[in-house]
């Protein structure tokens, strides 16, 4: 298996939710960061969760919290940078807080597909596919690509597909785990989900 670490992106400025912190906003009795933290921590303990406010209430969840190091809020990718800064593995696997329903499925088909391609090509990157498209925020990348992501940043540039596009990608289909793509934008969805983990 791939050295894999994880971080939990909860960087964001959350305009559909009227500015709300996402991670810490409550979805059935708990923090809805704490849903994803509960599953990627059956996959390893290696996690941070990259936070740019906040910082004490996401610390006191237990894991290291890492804010972006690139001025500006520029995104996934400045929160990605920040957790190769702080992790020691040779992947870090990405997803967002507001995503509950993550499943650990997911991170072991990305992890089986890096391991097998591994022994045949030097990918440095797999990306979840949902069977329609990308889903480039559920990603394993290198930390190798950290000067490239790095310079990318400086340049001005945040879109993380025209990065992928730079490197070496592999897609991998997803479409059993769906459910881990569901994200939670606003206070209606909220709701929603609420209502569907209390019945």
């Amino acid at each position: 298996m791939a050295d894999v670490g994880v971080v939990i992106l909860a960087g964001g400025l959350a305009r559909r939710m009227q500015g709300q912190d996402k991670g810490l906003v409550v979805l059935g009795n708990k923090p809805m960061v704490q849903w994803t933290l509960d599953v990627v921590s059956q996959f390893t303990s290696d996690v941070v969760i990259n936070a740019n406010r906040n910082h004490k209430a996401y610390q006191s969840l237990g894991v290291p919290v890492v804010a972006d190091e690139h001025a500006g809020h520029l995104g996934p990718l400045a929160g990605l940078y920040a957790a190769m800064q702080s992790l020691s593995n040779d992947y870090i696997f990405m997803c967002p807080c507001d995503s509950p329903f993550v499943q650990i499925a997911l991170l072991n088909k990305l992890n089986d597909a890096l391991t097998n391609a591994a022994n045949e090509s030097d990918v440095e990157i797999v990306v979840a596919h949902d069977g329609d498209r990308l889903q480039p925020v559920f990603a394993m990348v290198s930390v190798d690509l950290a000067d490239s992501l790095d310079n990318f940043l400086l340049s001005g540039e945040r879109k993380i597909d025209k990065w992928y596009g730079m490197h070496n990608m592999l897609a991998v289909d997803c479409s059993d785990c769906t459910d881990s793509f569901r994200n939670i934008n606003t206070e209606e969805e909220r709701l929603a989900a609420e209502l569907e983990i209390t019945q």
